[in-house]
């Protein structure tokens, strides 16, 4: 995924100014960290360079002056052609809960372990219920399946929270 296909997903509802893209951004995608302004406008510059973005106006509305973009046909088609491709497998899984509770055994053996697995687990039901809130509370479609996503993860996170913990009970009982 790149920010760039995702401004022109939203360029897609017609033109709009970086800002406007950042809020839309930050609202449709609820679980994902907040995009930055210049992380948009060098988006945008990318884009526009691209051909894929063109600058339609230029406002003035009491402020700085401020571009109002719209999604060029080059841009359409690289859109459509980006949202039919099937996004592959990571050839390498980012796993920071494995990593903290490897090196939890590894600095103070399978009682901190158990103690990290326990926080975890509340920390993630905690999230759990913060998104079941939001999922309640939404109006948009594309925001339910974003949070109906992130449910998932962390659902697959608790499983295996609660997988390592069996693990680690039967090596106390084989005496490891």
């Amino acid at each position: 995924m790149t920010t760039g296909h995702v401004l022109m997903g939203l360029l897609r509802r017609g033109q709009q100014h970086g800002y406007d893209l950042k809020r839309q951004h930050d609202e449709l995608f609820p679980t994902a960290r907040p995009m930055a302004y210049g992380q948009v406008y060098a988006a945008l510059g990318r884009l526009q360079a691209r051909g894929w973005v063109d600058e339609a106006a230029t406002e003035q509305l009491g402020g700085p002056e401020r571009t109002v973009y719209a999604l060029s046909e080059d841009g359409a088609a690289e859109l459509q052609r980006w949202a039919a491709e099937a996004e592959g497998p990571s050839p390498h899984v980012t796993n920071p809960l494995g990593i903290k509770l490897t090196v939890a055994r590894l600095a103070g053996g399978g009682d901190m372990a158990r103690a990290y697995l326990s926080g975890q687990r509340a920390a993630h039901l905690a999230r759990m219920r913060e998104l079941t809130r939001a999922k309640r509370e939404a109006r948009d479609l594309d925001v339910v399946l974003e949070i109906d996503y992130a449910l998932g993860h962390l659902d697959a996170d608790i499983r295996w929270m609660e997988d390592a913990q069996a693990r680690l009970e039967e090596k106390v009982e084989e005496g490891r």
